[in-house]
């Protein structure tokens, strides 16, 4: 087996890693954030650690694939009333539309297979 070079891992801890913000629809910081280690795909495609911050909305938005995540900490509220809680691990269909709100802050694990599609005009 070969050994693993310097420039074949990447690591990094979810508590005190620095976050890249996550830009809102008009391009100002969101109060969400996100931790990837894969820049082979663009920003919140693929698996990552997303961040919200207490009080804070998703944009609204349509999956163009699957998406799936782990709630590691806190609780993320869907616009149609689920609360998923720490420990919950939740599959989204694609062409789920929806938004997300986290009333004291969520910390998740999120493997996303294609750029989200905005959806204008709501929220």
């Amino acid at each position: 087996m070969k050994k693993i070079q310097p420039d074949e891992r990447r690591i990094a801890n979810i508590h005190s890693a620095d976050y890249t913000p996550w830009p809102g629809e008009d391009g100002a910081p969101s109060g969400s954030s996100v931790l990837q280690l894969d820049d082979a795909h663009k920003m919140g495609v693929g698996f990552h650690i997303y961040r919200m911050e207490p009080g804070v909305w998703s944009d609204p938005h349509e999956h163009t694939g699957t998406e799936q995540f782990l709630v590691l900490e806190g609780e993320l509220v869907e616009c149609d009333g689920t609360v998923y809680r720490q420990g919950d691990l939740v599959w989204l269909k694609k062409g789920t539309q929806h938004t997300s709100h986290a009333p004291n802050g969520c910390l998740l694990a999120v493997h996303i297979e294609t750029p989200e599609k905005p959806i204008p005009g709501d929220g």
